[in-house]
């Protein structure tokens, strides 16, 4: 199904990066099998998900408190034995922040850490907060209740640096500009999306129209067309909240983050910033309040201890329960490495940076 949806999208005019797989909560489908015979399923799902190309995620390990933490400890051993894997946990929901559930987070954080090479494993891992089913964003996506659905998110940071690049300063020339471009791709890709839902019977659920970097498509570079000053300057939370207000201003069906995404090492421009300084956790936490970011693949120092890691995700989940808004939190501490060295991760989807120290 999703090769076909992917041959109508490119019909349609845009390329389609990855197809994805996103499961319910493992826990339900491995209930009653050993921590083994679950291992090895999950194995074979990975080998599977690589030889098909396609992006596996396995869900949450736990949705709330009352879920049982062991699921959160075969999670941090599943995501070291695989190399493909997604998956997250939900440390925040309508009842408000799962103080359990952000204590587990920690502790598979710091383990993926000293279970993958230089802590790698924990790319494939977010702890979520606020986050619904059926967003199409990893690690976070997840679904419940009936299958058979599907929906679209979008690469789009080439389309607000174009918006900005003409608009700089102009907040509201800017959010009107974006609002229109993006709308007219968005409306496409939900045109494409319900061609797909009439061929193949599968629910269209909409569009994250996010507009995700990727390396050298960088969105911290849009901004700064934007500011005309180093992302992290003054104006850096004007910008978030023009194309957050753009984003959700679109008429279509939207789903999942729908807002702007910081993520450090995906992004070239923001990865620079990073190493100069000239932007830290706490600013990136700020601006969420205004977007959908969280704080999204943040290189740390080996040594941050499994408290400080429970801090940081706390401030995550708090922040989304306080503005009812989902927010991750995707951290990186680099096993051996300490604050003022570089990353060294092999990854085509990551750009190594100075490790800061995070407070």
């Amino acid at each position: 199904m999703l090769r076909a949806a992917r041959r109508t999208v490119e019909t349609g005019g845009y390329a389609v990066e990855t197809i994805r797989i996103a499961t319910q909560p493992f826990p339900e489908y491995m209930r009653g099998l050993s921590a083994a015979d679950t291992l090895g399923f999950f194995r074979e799902y990975d080998g599977l998900a690589i030889r098909e190309s396609f992006a596996a995620n396995i869900g949450p390990a736990m949705m709330s408190d009352n879920d049982d933490p062991a699921h959160a400890k075969l999670l941090g051993e599943i995501l070291s034995a695989t190399k493909s894997l997604k998956a997250s946990l939900i440390v925040a929901n309508g009842s408000g922040v799962q103080w359990n559930c952000v204590r587990a987070a920690a502790r598979v954080v710091k383990y993926v850490q000293e279970h993958t090479p230089g802590g790698i494993g924990n790319f494939n891992f977010a702890a979520t907060a606020m986050l619904a089913p059926y967003g199409p964003f990893y690690p976070g996506a997840y679904h419940s209740g009936e299958g058979h659905r599907f929906a679209i998110g979008t690469e789009a940071a080439n389309v607000v640096d174009e918006v900005f690049a003409q608009n700089a300063g102009d907040a509201p020339a800017a959010t009107g500009r974006l609002t229109r471009e993006l709308g007219a791709h968005a409306a496409a890709l939900e045109k494409l999306g319900r061609q797909v839902e009439k061929e193949t019977g599968w629910e269209y659920m909409g569009i994250d129209a996010t507009p995700a970097p990727l390396r050298e498509v960088s969105i911290g570079a849009a901004i700064e067309k934007f500011t005309r000053a180093p992302f992290g300057s003054s104006g850096t939370m004007t910008a978030a909240a023009v194309i957050t207000k753009a984003v959700q201003s679109l008429p279509v069906k939207r789903i999942g983050f729908s807002g702007l995404m910081l993520p450090v090492m995906e992004d070239s421009r923001l990865s620079q910033r990073w190493s100069e300084g000239a932007c830290n956790a706490d600013a990136l936490l700020a601006y969420s309040a205004v977007c959908g970011t969280g704080l999204d693949t943040i290189p740390m120092a080996g040594s941050t201890s499994v408290a400080q890691i429970e801090r940081i995700i706390g401030d995550v989940a708090t922040l989304g329960v306080k503005w009812n808004k989902p927010l991750t939190a995707r951290l990186l501490p680099v096993d051996g490495k300490g604050v003022g060295e570089q990353t060294s991760f092999d990854d085509p989807f990551l750009v190594n940076t100075t490790i800061r120290a995070v407070r």
